[in-house]
Protein backbone atom coordinates (compact mmCIF):
# COMPACT_ATOMS: atom_id res chain seq x y z
CA UNK A 1 0.00 0.00 0.00
CA UNK A 2 1.39 3.28 -0.87
CA UNK A 3 1.83 6.10 1.74
CA UNK A 4 -1.15 9.00 1.60
CA UNK A 5 -0.27 12.30 -0.24
CA UNK A 6 0.91 15.07 1.51
CA UNK A 7 -1.27 17.85 1.52
CA UNK A 8 -0.24 21.13 0.17
CA UNK A 9 0.08 23.65 2.82
CA UNK A 10 -2.37 26.12 0.82
CA UNK A 11 -5.01 22.73 0.90
CA UNK A 12 -3.78 22.59 4.79
CA UNK A 13 -4.93 26.45 5.42
CA UNK A 14 -8.18 26.00 3.54
CA UNK A 15 -9.21 22.82 5.67
CA UNK A 16 -8.37 24.44 8.62
CA UNK A 17 -9.81 27.12 7.84
CA UNK A 18 -13.13 25.66 6.51
CA UNK A 19 -13.29 23.45 10.01
CA UNK A 20 -13.15 26.73 11.83
CA UNK A 21 -15.90 28.39 9.49
CA UNK A 22 -18.59 25.14 10.53
CA UNK A 23 -17.46 26.03 14.48
CA UNK A 24 -18.21 29.54 14.26
CA UNK A 25 -21.01 29.26 12.07
CA UNK A 26 -22.37 26.50 14.85
CA UNK A 27 -25.65 27.38 16.36
CA UNK A 28 -25.39 27.31 20.02
CA UNK A 29 -27.50 24.48 21.59
CA UNK A 30 -30.92 25.78 23.05
CA UNK A 31 -31.67 25.54 26.57
CA UNK A 32 -32.97 21.85 26.52
CA UNK A 33 -29.99 20.91 26.17
CA UNK A 34 -29.12 17.77 28.58
CA UNK A 35 -25.49 18.55 28.86
CA UNK A 36 -24.45 18.50 32.57
CA UNK A 37 -23.60 21.43 34.43
CA UNK A 38 -20.13 20.32 35.65
CA UNK A 39 -19.68 20.12 31.56
CA UNK A 40 -20.23 22.93 30.84
CA UNK A 41 -18.33 24.80 33.71
CA UNK A 42 -15.49 22.70 33.03
CA UNK A 43 -15.67 23.28 28.99
CA UNK A 44 -15.86 27.17 30.02
CA UNK A 45 -13.14 27.30 32.38
CA UNK A 46 -11.07 25.81 29.48
CA UNK A 47 -12.20 28.18 26.97
CA UNK A 48 -11.07 30.80 29.43
CA UNK A 49 -7.39 29.51 29.84
CA UNK A 50 -7.12 29.10 26.26
CA UNK A 51 -8.51 32.79 25.80
CA UNK A 52 -5.64 33.89 28.73
CA UNK A 53 -2.97 31.64 26.69
CA UNK A 54 -3.61 33.21 23.74
CA UNK A 55 -3.60 36.60 24.74
CA UNK A 56 -0.47 35.92 26.55
CA UNK A 57 1.67 34.32 23.21
CA UNK A 58 -0.03 37.53 21.23
CA UNK A 59 1.33 39.70 23.73
CA UNK A 60 4.83 37.91 23.35
CA UNK A 61 4.80 38.37 19.53
CA UNK A 62 3.82 41.76 19.76
CA UNK A 63 6.74 42.46 22.02
CA UNK A 64 8.97 40.61 19.79
CA UNK A 65 7.81 41.78 16.43
CA UNK A 66 8.08 45.15 17.99
CA UNK A 67 11.55 45.09 19.10
CA UNK A 68 12.55 43.36 16.48
CA UNK A 69 10.80 46.90 14.24
CA UNK A 70 12.69 49.33 16.57
CA UNK A 71 16.38 47.38 16.39
CA UNK A 72 15.90 47.77 12.35
CA UNK A 73 14.65 51.38 12.60
CA UNK A 74 17.97 52.31 14.69
CA UNK A 75 20.05 50.14 12.11
CA UNK A 76 18.71 52.42 9.52
CA UNK A 77 19.94 55.33 10.82
CA UNK A 78 22.98 54.13 12.07
CA UNK A 79 23.44 53.32 8.28
CA UNK A 80 22.85 56.57 7.14
CA UNK A 81 25.20 57.91 9.41
CA UNK A 82 27.82 56.51 7.38
CA UNK A 83 27.30 57.74 4.25
CA UNK A 84 30.34 59.09 2.90
CA UNK A 85 32.23 55.95 4.73
CA UNK A 86 33.78 55.07 1.25
CA UNK A 87 33.61 54.97 -2.55
CA UNK A 88 33.78 51.23 -2.64
CA UNK A 89 31.67 50.92 0.01
CA UNK A 90 29.22 53.56 -0.88
CA UNK A 91 27.49 50.63 -3.10
CA UNK A 92 27.53 48.25 -0.41
CA UNK A 93 26.06 50.28 2.37
CA UNK A 94 23.13 51.63 -0.36
CA UNK A 95 22.22 47.98 -0.79
CA UNK A 96 22.37 47.58 2.98
CA UNK A 97 20.39 50.24 3.73
CA UNK A 98 17.29 49.23 1.63
CA UNK A 99 17.90 45.75 2.80
CA UNK A 100 16.89 46.78 6.74
CA UNK A 101 14.23 49.27 5.36
CA UNK A 102 12.52 46.56 3.60
CA UNK A 103 12.91 44.11 6.16
CA UNK A 104 11.64 47.13 8.74
CA UNK A 105 8.64 47.44 6.67
CA UNK A 106 8.06 43.93 6.04
CA UNK A 107 7.89 43.75 10.24
CA UNK A 108 5.82 46.23 10.37
CA UNK A 109 3.20 45.26 7.93
CA UNK A 110 2.81 41.97 9.24
CA UNK A 111 2.09 43.91 13.07
CA UNK A 112 -0.84 46.01 10.95
CA UNK A 113 -1.93 42.69 9.41
CA UNK A 114 -2.15 40.96 13.05
CA UNK A 115 -4.11 44.59 14.08
CA UNK A 116 -0.89 44.66 16.57
CA UNK A 117 1.23 48.07 15.32
CA UNK A 118 0.97 51.17 17.85
CA UNK A 119 -0.60 54.18 16.35
CA UNK A 120 2.82 55.81 15.24
CA UNK A 121 5.94 54.37 14.09
CA UNK A 122 8.71 55.08 16.23
CA UNK A 123 10.70 58.36 15.04
CA UNK A 124 14.41 58.33 14.47
CA UNK A 125 16.53 59.88 17.57
CA UNK A 126 19.68 61.33 17.34
CA UNK A 127 22.28 59.48 16.05
CA UNK A 128 25.79 59.92 16.07
CA UNK A 129 27.83 62.10 13.75
CA UNK A 130 30.57 60.80 12.14
CA UNK A 131 32.66 63.72 11.24
CA UNK A 132 35.87 62.59 9.70
CA UNK A 133 37.00 59.26 7.56
CA UNK A 134 38.38 57.45 10.65
CA UNK A 135 35.63 58.02 12.60
CA UNK A 136 33.18 56.84 10.09
CA UNK A 137 35.08 53.60 9.30
CA UNK A 138 35.67 52.99 13.18
CA UNK A 139 31.75 53.59 13.43
CA UNK A 140 31.46 51.53 10.22
CA UNK A 141 33.33 48.48 11.81
CA UNK A 142 30.89 48.33 14.73
CA UNK A 143 27.85 49.14 13.11
CA UNK A 144 28.43 46.36 11.04
CA UNK A 145 29.50 44.33 13.99
CA UNK A 146 26.41 45.21 16.29
CA UNK A 147 24.33 44.08 13.19
CA UNK A 148 25.59 41.00 12.12
CA UNK A 149 25.45 39.69 15.95
CA UNK A 150 21.48 41.46 15.76
CA UNK A 151 20.48 39.70 12.38
CA UNK A 152 21.92 36.31 13.61
CA UNK A 153 19.75 36.44 16.83
CA UNK A 154 16.82 37.89 14.67
CA UNK A 155 17.59 34.97 12.67
CA UNK A 156 17.09 32.42 15.52
CA UNK A 157 14.18 34.28 17.18
CA UNK A 158 12.02 34.06 13.76
CA UNK A 159 13.58 30.35 12.89
CA UNK A 160 11.85 29.54 16.78
CA UNK A 161 8.79 31.31 15.79
CA UNK A 162 8.45 29.51 12.71
CA UNK A 163 8.74 26.34 14.22
CA UNK A 164 6.28 26.91 16.93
Amino acid sequence: MSPEPALSPALQLLLWHSALWTVQEATPLGPASSLPQSFLLKCLEQVRKIQGDGAALQEKLTGCLSQLHSSLFLYQGLLQALEGISPELGPTLDTLQLDIADFATTIWQQMEDLGMAPALQPTQGAMPAFTSAFQRRAGGVLVASHLQRFLELAYRVLRHLAQS
